[in-house]
């Protein structure tokens, strides 16, 4: 049995700003952009990793959710306090230099971490913390 990694979820609150951070800074490529059910249906993905995608979707994207749960999302999203996503990185430091360069908002510098990588950490503009990594050795 083969299971993989397909897709994965990283809330955004502004679709325009998310793509100019997303493509612009970190170099995704736009694998769709359309309009589904109300909302905007965005996926993006690194060029080296064809067969995984990332959906910038909406805080509480699912139609059901109670007008008081939207907005918790909204709330918890503002504070940054939704997701975290790890990205690998073959140069931690270049990657830090870029993505600082932009204008992000600076969690972490790089440090070597205790368990064998070299990292980083910054805000996406709706508040998400990623975490960029580098094994050590690489």
């Amino acid at each position: 049995m083969d299971i993989r990694l397909s897709q994965c979820f990283i809330a955004v609150d502004d679709h325009d700003k998310a793509l100019a951070f997303y493509r612009d800074v970190l170099g995704f490529e736009v694998r769709n952009d359309v309009g589904f059910e109300g909302m905007r249906w965005v996926t993006v993905g690194s060029p080296s990793q064809p067969d995984v995608e990332i959906v910038l979707e909406p805080p509480a994207a699912n139609p059901n959710a109670s007008p008081a749960d939207k907005q918790a999302m909204a709330e918890l999203l503002a504070k940054g306090m939704l997701r975290g996503v790890i990205f690998r990185t073959d140069d931690c430091d270049a990657t830090f230099e870029r993505i600082r360069a932009s204008g992000a908002e600076v969690l972490q510098e790089p440090v070597d971490q205790p368990y064998g990588v070299r990292d980083c950490a910054f805000r996406d503009p709706a508040g998400n913390m990623l975490r960029f990594n580098q094994p050590r050795g690489a």
